[in-house]
Parts: C-alpha cells; structure tokens; sequence
C-alpha cells in the first residue's frame, strides 16, 4: 500500500474522530452560570483544545491501526464484505 493511502486513510479517520470526542465532557456557559455577554448559553464555558486534539490523535491512531492489519496483514478488504443483496443479471 502506497504511503499516500495510508496517510489520506488516516487523515479521514481523524476528521470522523474528532467529531466524535468534541462533546465529550463538553461544559456549556448555561451549565457553568458563566455566560458571556454576546455569546449564546450552549457555547462552550472553557474550550480545551490540546486535550480534543490529543484524544482525536489516539483514537484516529487505534481506529486507523485496526483498519490497517485487517486490510494489510489479513487481506480483508470491501470484496470480503458479503453481498447482501442477489445479483439480477
């Protein structure tokens, strides 16, 4: 596998983690009683963005890990997905 697929797979499997990890432990301002003025209350009261990047970047590497033996070192792929649905030719 050419190193750009696996980068660009990678790439992808981060985008789709990080929208995973965003809300988690996610305080809004109408939670904390802090809201600024100007702001709506379900804005984030303290946004921690080192911590979101590091946990996106751990996932991302276990997901893409994963996807990376299973495709590479056993060989399954989308043809070894079972058709669900009868060919009509």
């Amino acid at each position: 596998m050419q190193v750009f697929s696996i980068v660009a797979v990678y790439f992808i499997l981060w985008w789709l983690s990080l929208f995973v990890v965003l809300p988690f432990g996610l305080r809004t301002q109408g939670e904390a009683n802090e809201i600024v003025p100007g702001t709506v209350e379900s804005a984030p009261a303290r946004f921690r963005a080192g911590r979101v990047m590091l946990a996106t970047t751990i996932l991302a590497a276990i997901i893409h890990a994963g996807w990376y033996v299973l495709s590479v070192k056993f060989g399954y792929g989308i043809d070894a997905i079972p058709q669900m649905y009868p060919d009509f030719d």
